[in-house]
Parts: C-alpha cells; sequence; structure tokens
C-alpha cells in the first residue's frame, strides 16, 4: 500500500509539473495581433445590413476638399475579427437642399485587406459647408457570402491650402477636376509629384481621365525664385499623372499646372501653394 500511494504522489508531481510546463509554454506563445489603424484617424463607422459586417473608415488625416486616400476596416459582426476578403464599393454623395450629386473615387483594387485594410480614394469636390456627405460603402464578406451597403456620414473640410481646383475646357466645354494627391514625407530635394484628373460626365459619374498633357512651373514667391530639374506628370493609370518636384528649401511653394489637350492650351489659371 505504502509503495502505491508513493507511485501516486509521484504521478501526481508530474502531471501538476506537466500541466504547469504547458500553462507556461502556451502564455509564452500568445501573441496579439497589431492594431492596423495605429496612427489613422477614424473618418466613420457603421454597419453593412445583410453582411453582419461592420465597416469604419480611416483616413491619415481629417476629410478635405480633394484627394482623400481612404482605408477602410471591415470585422465581423459576430466574432468581431478582422474581415480581410470582401467585394467592396463606394457611391459618395452629396445632398443638398434642392439637388445631390457625386464624387469622384476609387474602390478598393483588390478583396484582399492590405494589413487588414481596404485603401480606396474620394475626391471630395466642395466642403461641408454646401450640405452634407454621406459615403456608401457596398460589403460582400467572402467569409460568409453575405451582402450589405452602409450608410455613412462624412464632414469634409476646406484645406487652408487648396489640393483641387476644377475648369471647364474652351475646346468641348468639359469640365475637369485637378487634385494634389498627397505623398510621403516632404523633403528638400526631388520629391514625387503626383496629380489626378477628373471629367464630369454627369452630376453622379466622374469617370479618371487620361487624355491630358499637364505641365508646371514651380517658384519660391517669398524668396523669387524657382529649381531645376523638376519632371513633368505624365499619365500612368486611372488618371494618376506622376512626375518629380524639386524643392531646393523648406517654406511655401507655388505649382503654378498649365494643361493641354493635343495642342490646344485648355487651362493655365490655376495653382497649388505646398508648405512644408
Amino acid at each position: 500500500m505504502k509503495s502505491f500511494n508513493k507511485i501516486s504522489k509521484t504521478l501526481t508531481i508530474l502531471l501538476l509539473a506537466t500541466s504547469l510546463f504547458s500553462c507556461k509554454k502556451n502564455d509564452n506563445n500568445v501573441t496579439t495581433k497589431p492594431d492596423p489603424t495605429v496612427g489613422y484617424i477614424k473618418l466613420a463607422s457603421g454597419y453593412a445590413d445583410g453582411a453582419a459586417t461592420k465597416v469604419d473608415v480611416y483616413a491619415k488625416d481629417s476629410a478635405f476638399t480633394g484627394y482623400n486616400k481612404l482605408y477602410i476596416a471591415l470585422t465581423d459582426s459576430v466574432t468581431n475579427e478582422y474581415v480581410e476578403r470582401a467585394e467592396i464599393s463606394l457611391m459618395p454623395e452629396m445632398n443638398m437642399a434642392t439637388m445631390s450629386h457625386a464624387a469622384p473615387y476609387e474602390r478598393p483594387a483588390s478583396s484582399m485587406a492590405q494589413n487588414m485594410l481596404f485603401p480606396c480614394s474620394v475626391s471630395f469636390i466642395m466642403s461641408s459647408m454646401g450640405g452634407t456627405w454621406t459615403l456608401g460603402v457596398s460589403v460582400t464578406n467572402l467569409n460568409n457570402s453575405r451582402s450589405g451597403k452602409a450608410k455613412l456620414s462624412i464632414h469634409v473640410k476646406d484645406p487652408v491650402e487648396a489640393r483641387m481646383f476644377s475648369f471647364v475646357s474652351p475646346v468641348d466645354s468639359a469640365k475637369y477636376f485637378v487634385g494634389l494627391v498627397p505623398g510621403a514625407k516632404t523633403i528638400v530635394g526631388a520629391n514625387d509629384l503626383e496629380l489626378v484628373v477628373y471629367r464630369k460626365m454627369s452630376m453622379m459619374s466622374f469617370p479618371a481621365d487620361s487624355s491630358l498633357t499637364i505641365s508646371f512651373v514651380p517658384t519660391m514667391p517669398s524668396m523669387g525664385h524657382g529649381s531645376p530639374n523638376n519632371v513633368d506628370p505624365v499619365h500612368t493609370s486611372n488618371g494618376h499623372y506622376k512626375g518629380k518636384v524639386n524643392y531646393t528649401m523648406t517654406g511655401t511653394w507655388k505649382l503654378a499646372i498649365k494643361i493641354s489637350k493635343g495642342a490646344t492650351v485648355i487651362d493655365s489659371a490655376h495653382y497649388f501653394d505646398f508648405t512644408f
């Protein structure tokens, strides 16, 4: 009997040691997923009814008149886990007292999230001073094959320095919207310069335009000089025109824009002020 009790105690101790070791090992293996929205501002939040999916819209800055890079986060309403496979479409709309209109946008290019977020953009063509902006986000959650739509309110401000202008072409009376795409941190030296161009087809349709030729001249009015080694933007894809601007010092720069269609200059009256 003593021998049996001794064996029983030994087994108990071994089991407890194994259990403690296992718990300790599991605790050490616990990993917390990083929050993909750190450093972003939440612009709007709601639910896509029917898709069992929460929709959150983020950006690096508050929404402004011009080209806004947006990031959509989807979470499962039941599990609260991020949804990383989804088809998403957008419909921005400005509701005014007597009319409504849309705005140019770029839906997520892929049904797979990038770091749990779906990049997209909206080019708000006016601020919320003239009415109320909503962003319709249609979602097909590929995890559960359910679809729904969220309608989110977004406040849009006018930036201190304009980031978009519009003009009517004297050639065909078409109305164009030109936006300055926010870039990475600006430095003294060569920087990427990216513009986006949309053509108004109707109150609800603003397709990207690739038919224009764009040139620009940077000057620093306070110092009375420009800069060398700039590269005019050329069309790359989806209405985006990319070039290079050389800032030789910090301060406020004026980027005078000239736009041509074929051999005809259709606008040279607009510019962007840029301070860094």
